[in-house]
């Protein structure tokens, strides 16, 4: 019986930090993220794949602000804004993956699912948005802007202007996860939770509505392992392994480490937030939840034996 893998790419799958973003670029990218996949189809894995979209959602808000100052245009809200982003990412990933496919001799389905993830509307998270997206604002245009709007805008650490932040709310529910698991257990591959997933709450007891957040995106696919009960998550990353003391003489990478290790060591700052905190976290949550190992390492190690961080129960 074959075992069912979600496997998190990391925000560099599709679109680097020195790169314009050009479509040529991200599907070269997603071409080479794809091939990683190759070891896991060849050890008997079927597949979920899930994926950021923090460049292309900050690309979307830009786009929008342009037609809104030079045409009038409405400003669309964040989470339409995520939903675009998983459809034409979605599309990135589906096409490379075939070719990929095709180009071994493989052939399989591939289905890209626009997934909502629920999140609950008083969660202690939307009283303190941190998660900054969209343009640089100068200080005047953002007082203007938030008083227009009731958004919220926190300053650039450097310098590069204001910009405005919002919730990062703990997924609770990711919708369709049945037909998710259904789909990928018959040997389909499927794309889902794009970007943590689009950010949904109950206005009502039978009404849903979108709401300006950001769902962390390791999070949202640690979640979406454990209610498909996945055999293994991983967490792709920039790095092989995590490290304790980064970037310092100390320096140690870490083959497996116990949740309870883990939590010692996320209490002791070892992982940034930016990086591999979150990481980390999305780790313990699957461990927790499934009682199975999650491993964090990078694309190309990707189903190598002894590859990466593995985390346990014990």
């Amino acid at each position: 019986m074959k075992k069912l893998a979600v496997v998190a790419f990391g925000g560099n799958a599709l679109l680097r930090g020195n790169e314009k973003g050009t479509i040529d670029e991200q599907e070269s990218n997603a071409y080479n993220a794809c091939t990683s996949l190759i070891n896991l189809i060849d050890r008997n894995f079927n597949i979920v794949v899930t994926h950021g979209n923090g460049p292309q959602v900050g690309n979307i808000l830009l786009a929008n602000t342009a037609g809104h100052k030079l045409y009038g245009l409405p400003d669309m809200p964040l989470d339409i804004s995520v939903a675009y982003s998983q459809g034409f990412i979605g599309y990135v990933i589906e096409q490379q993956l075939r070719n990929v496919l095709m180009a071994k001799d493989m052939d399989r389905d591939i289905i890209s699912i626009i997934t909502q993830v629920l999140v609950n509307k008083d969660d202690p998270a939307f009283q303190n948005p941190t998660k900054p997206i969209g343009p640089f604002y100068t200080k005047e245009e953002a007082d203007s802007i938030s008083i227009e709007t009731k958004a919220t805008f926190k300053e650039d650490a450097r310098g590069r202007g204001w910009r405005k932040v919002v919730a990062s709310p703990t997924p609770l529910v990711i919708f369709n996860r049945q037909t998710i698991e259904k789909i990928a257990r018959e040997g389909h591959i499927v794309i889902a939770v794009g970007g943590g997933g689009i950010p949904c709450f109950y206005v009502e007891s039978n009404k849903l509505q979108g709401i300006d957040a950001v769902i962390d995106k390791d999070l949202a696919s640690s979640l979406l392992a454990s209610q498909i009960r996945a055999d293994k998550f991983f967490i792709l990353t920039d790095v092989p392994k995590v490290c304790i003391n980064f970037n310092t003489p100390q320096e140690k990478s870490l083959d497996k480490i116990t949740i309870a290790d883990a939590k010692k060591y996320l209490d002791e700052d070892q992982f940034g937030e930016g990086s591999m905190a979150p990481k980390v976290r999305a780790a313990i949550n699957f461990v927790e939840r499934s009682g199975k190992d999650a491993i964090i390492t990078e694309s190309t190690m990707l189903g190598v034996d002894g590859a990466g961080t593995r985390v346990t129960i014990v």
